[in-house]
């Protein structure tokens, strides 16, 4: 922890300098206020060097690309799980800025550095087909969704989803009529899942009669109270 409070931005310039000089290219520090500027021909690549990657560290190197397309930021190897969700996220960040992406590791006075992404063009298009299933995804849940129910930013409530919307019709049906069937409560429009709804029966609102029939749950009763805008939706829905 200690070595690591010692550390300067300068600690990592020396094996990027040496990356890039055995490429064949030249290169200056501290440059009209660029931490790295390196040179080849007519080729210029600008490198930001910081300790975390911040926003401040962002906002600098896009706005150096105003001098150049070439433009990386270079920070030390996190110590989180590279294979996390976070640390994909962050490269999906700088990839979607068009920056490269440097790492510089430290083993005892050894120091190493790894080009994690060059700069390039950012495919819009490439990155939503890779996404196609999560953009699937996301409509079909809205188109689940009888109305808005949930307020943006909430993380301490219960939040409405189609899935539990879908809960709501089943156990609102069954109050109302009694007894049923799956089939005969997919024939008043309960949908596809009803038979796997009332069989895992997750929050504990339906009943099982006898084979391929079932009733609502006490718990169902009481807990469908809370929901009656959802149920006299559901009703209406019947006329």
């Amino acid at each position: 922890m200690e070595e690591k409070k010692k550390r300067q931005e300068s600690d990592l310039y020396k094996p990027i300098q040496n990356y890039f000089i055995g490429e064949g290219y030249e290169v200056y520090g501290e440059v009209k206020d660029c931490d790295m500027a390196v040179v080849k021909e007519d080729e210029l690549i600008v490198i930001e060097l910081k300790l975390n990657l911040t926003v401040d560290l962002l906002l600098q190197a896009t706005k150096r690309q105003r001098l150049t397309n070439a433009v990386y930021i270079a920070i030390p190897k996190p110590s989180y799980n590279l294979r996390s969700k976070r640390w994909r996220d962050v490269c999906h960040l700088v990839q979607r800025l068009e920056l490269g992406l440097i790492l510089v590791s430290f083993t005892g006075n050894r120091r190493r550095m790894e080009v994690i992404n060059h700069p390039t063009s950012f495919d819009r298009n490439k990155s939503n087909l890779r996404n196609k299933r999560k953009r699937e995804a996301l409509l079909k849940e809205i188109s689940g969704r009888s109305a808005d129910y949930n307020i943006g930013g909430s993380n301490r409530t219960k939040i409405m989803t189609a899935y539990k919307e879908n809960c709501i019709q089943i156990a609102a049906y069954l109050n109302h009529f009694g007894e049923l069937s799956p089939r005969i409560l997919k024939q008043k429009g309960t949908g596809d899942k009803t038979s796997s709804i009332l069989t895992k029966n997750f929050y504990g609102w339906f009943k099982r009669v006898k084979r391929g029939v079932y009733t609502i749950s006490e718990k169902g009763i009481n807990e469908l109270k809370e929901y009656q805008d959802l149920v006299s939706y559901y009703l209406e829905k019947l006329d």
